[in-house]
């Protein structure tokens, strides 16, 4: 009876979850700058991740939480570097921004 009753409890549940599909997690690869140091497109430093999307640069405005700051000091007043960003993605007027879950350096 337990079990009919939580399968019931997830069936239901599941169209929810499924509908928002801006939670799910994405993995970009890109080239990870400072939006003030290197773009000179904030007013203070923000990590971008600069991704090729159909022959354009798309910016990907890192959310300013505990994994971005984390990275921030490897890319701030330097040239950048290739990363592997995995986390999620909304937008927030003309700005995608990503909320990384993790960062790792291409090797």
């Amino acid at each position: 009876m337990i079990i009919l009753a939580a399968g019931l409890l997830w069936a239901a549940s599941a169209p929810l979850v499924l509908a928002d599909d801006s939670s799910a997690p994405v993995t970009l690869t890109g080239l990870l700058v400072c939006g003030k140091c290197s773009l000179h497109i904030c007013t203070s430093c923000q990590n971008v991740l600069q991704v090729q999307k159909d022959g354009k640069t798309v910016n990907y405005f890192l959310d300013q939480n505990s994994v971005s700051k984390d990275f921030h000091s490897n890319i701030c007043t330097t040239d950048g570097e290739k990363v592997t960003v995995t986390g999620t993605v909304k937008e927030d007027g003309d700005k995608e921004v990503l909320t990384a879950s993790k960062i790792e350096p291409l090797k």
